[in-house]
């Protein structure tokens, strides 16, 4: 199942866009890889920095790969089949990483400042 995933990710980004989402590619670059960080880390981390920060790599290094093979899927074919290496597709990638992990940031303190609170409470109801 993960290996058809990872198939069709890889597929969507080598075709070309269709023309009516030209104008958001790079809103539709940073949204994938906010969802697909959020989608990993919900199914790995259990609140591991560690692993968040694999995640993180991981997928960025993913992206600048997808760039790579598209620029060398044209050499290869010598037909344009998507685009180019486009550094802002790159950026906008890294952006939908960094503010999913803005917002897992978050919320892992927020759930550790709860679960602080909960136990300091009922240590003081046993007291």
């Amino acid at each position: 199942m993960e290996c058809a995933a990872f198939t069709v990710a890889v597929i969507g980004f080598m075709i070309k866009l269709p023309s009516g989402f030209k104008h958001i590619d790079k809103e539709l670059h940073a949204a994938f890889y906010f969802l697909a960080a959020a989608f990993l880390n919900f199914l790995f981390t259990n609140k591991k920095i560690g692993i968040h920060l694999l995640i993180f790599i991981i997928l960025f290094l993913f992206g600048v790969s997808i760039e790579y093979a598209q620029e060398y899927s044209n050499k290869l074919l010598h037909t344009r089949i998507h685009g180019r290496f486009d550094r802002e597709d790159v950026k906008s990638n890294l952006k939908g990483l960094v503010v999913y992990s803005i917002c897992w940031m978050v919320y892992v303190v927020c759930m550790f400042m709860y679960n602080s609170a909960t136990v300091k409470e009922i240590a003081n109801k046993q007291e």
